[in-house]
């Protein structure tokens, strides 16, 4: 199949992250765009989940004797510029010639952790030597079959990759209407689970019906632990018996999602599960947050309630989409930017200050300053 998307690199000039996602539109081929950026079914949790950070609000604060804040935090041994990480998004070369390549250069130029995805179109050995050192962590499908499991988990020790990421909200697609419509197949190899794909599947997302594992069990968090040795995060718990559930069979922390909306239509915005999953692990484990995330105040928030690191998805693949590894860069820097002056008016030195951050309820009918459904994207 002959496929072409952008092969930028440079600097991107850029307002804030849904300007990007329109000029991002004009170079990502029709059918690929959709897949990023859609959502399930009518995509209202898609939605919701930027609209839900108005629920609370940050009172700005006075007198605090607060100047230039730093966001630079520690995170299991790790010196990390932002407590902002790439969160795993599938297909990079979806958006850039590149692919994973230059996303990594970012995030690493950036200073933070990256999460490769089971589906990355660049194989690991490649992304970790573009890392140069930078931590990163791998998000596992599980297969059926545990000796590709044993393989796969064997190939992410020989990459010193420190964590593992159980997605246990996908084991199976979400109702994607924008890629029914537009015929969306996988114009791109995935080397990682390429071997693994059943004869016929091709380059499609079948995998994920046909070889990943839909009877997920505590058993298989059990499993990856052990054999892995690595600390293991389960993605997708929001709610308290799901993460009781999680840390009884030994997740190494919790990271709160719905997918950006992609899995589940009319679930709960993934920043109102952050708040009851807070409170459920009570600082048994880490908690890592992403959907939604595409102002400073978001991660501001999304840390007052409780989040250790928040994780950036689509904004940055627009960026990759647009500028390569530079653009890249440029929006984990302009997301934190923003997280610089918010913690500058809400009157917090460090990013310690902002998880001890008291948010105000909003009593008021929230609203957004953009009009998302404007957006026009599908």
């Amino acid at each position: 199949m002959d496929f072409k998307t952008s092969n930028a690199e440079g600097p991107v000039d850029f307002i804030n992250v849904f300007d990007l996602e329109k000029m991002a539109q004009k170079v990502i081929p029709k059918g690929a765009f959709g897949y990023i950026a859609s959502g399930a079914g009518d995509t209202y949790t898609l939605h919701e989940n930027i609209r839900s950070f108005n629920h609370k609000l940050i009172v700005p604060h006075t007198l605090m004797n607060v100047e230039n804040p730093s966001t630079k935090t520690v995170f299991d041994g790790d010196e990390l510029s932002s407590p902002l990480i790439l969160a795993p998004v599938a297909a990079h070369k979806l958006a850039n010639e590149k692919g994973e390549v230059a996303s990594a250069k970012g995030v690493s130029e950036f200073g933070t952790i990256y999460t490769i995805s089971s589906y990355s179109t660049v194989d690991l050995p490649e992304v970790t030597q573009a890392l140069n050192g930078s931590p990163e962590w791998f998000q596992f499908y599980f297969s059926k079959d545990n000796g590709i499991n044993r393989h796969i988990i064997d190939r992410v020790k020989e990459q010193g990759i420190k964590a593992i990421v159980l997605t246990a909200d996908a084991t199976v697609g979400g109702n994607r209407e924008v890629d029914a419509r537009n015929n969306f197949v996988f114009p791109v190899n995935m080397p990682i689970v390429q071997e693994y794909l059943p004869v016929g599947v091709g380059k499609s997302m079948d995998y994920v019906y046909k070889s990943a594992k839909q009877k997920l069990s505590p058993k298989d968090v059990e499993f990856i632990a052990e054999y892995s040795g690595l600390p293991v995060y389960v993605k997708g718990p929001q709610a308290k018996e799901d993460v009781d559930r999680a840390i009884d069979a030994g997740a190494a922390g919790i990271w709160v999602s719905n997918h950006g909306g992609r899995q589940l239509d009319g679930g709960p915005a993934a920043f109102d599960s952050l708040q009851e999953v807070s409170k459920a692990v009570n600082h048994r484990v880490p908690i890592v947050f992403d959907s939604g995330i595409r102002r400073g105040q978001h991660i501001f928030k999304a840390l007052a309630s409780g989040a250790d690191l928040v994780a950036l998805g689509r904004p940055a693949i627009y960026g990759l989409a647009l500028g390569g590894s530079e653009g890249t860069r440029q929006v984990f820097e302009k997301l934190n930017e923003e997280l610089r002056l918010v913690m500058q008016l809400a009157g917090t030195q460090t990013i310690e200050d902002v998880k001890n951050y008291q948010l105000r309820d909003n009593h008021y009918e929230s609203s957004v300053g953009y009009d998302l459904n404007d957006l026009k994207l599908f």
